[in-house]
């Protein structure tokens, strides 16, 4: 295996580390142990770290067009290419939690498309977006710019599970 898989490898595994401990302190604080919690959420700032330190080494940071037009391909082939095959499949196993996570994040992860499309229209204007709240549902990720809606149109969280992004 090449260095360079390795790097990729790494990335994924460091990123998904740090996702993981999140997750887990968020168990942890409501298990009544703050510093559990803690621990994890400093260890997941550590898997931040090295991943940010292995995507540097692979210069997968660039401008902010180069970035954006990442994020719109990457972002594209999860709702038009990956999403739909795996929700298929968990339709297929009858895995309705799955089935309901993967239709979410297919229908956000094409909103995050036309919010970067929209972002990289606004850049080549030569500006940036406009001063805007933006808000994210923590039931599905929708992503929402000015006000959370009352009620998520895509997972039908109410307003409350919305989160302002500063």
């Amino acid at each position: 295996m090449a260095t360079s898989d390795n790097l990729q490898e790494a990335f994924a595994g460091e990123s998904q580390a740090n996702r993981k401990y999140l997750a887990f302190a968020k168990k942890a604080e409501a298990d009544g142990r703050p510093q559990i919690a803690k621990l994890f959420r400093a260890a997941a700032e550590a898997e931040t770290v090295h991943a940010h330190a292995h995507l540097r080494v692979m210069n997968g940071v660039q401008g902010t067009a180069e970035n954006l037009e990442a994020a719109i391909e990457g972002e594209g082939f999860e709702f038009k290419e990956m999403y739909p095959k795996f929700v298929d499949e968990a339709k297929a196993e009858s895995n309705k939690g799955a089935q309901i996570s993967f239709e979410n994040a297919l229908a956000v992860e094409e909103i995050h498309h036309k919010l970067y499309t929209n972002a990289l229209n606004t850049l080549k204007e030569g500006k940036d977006l406009p001063q805007a709240a933006i808000f994210v549902c923590e039931m599905c990720g929708n992503t929402v710019l000015d006000q959370a809606p009352e009620k998520c149109p895509v997972c039908g969280a109410p307003k409350a599970k919305f989160t302002e992004v500063e």
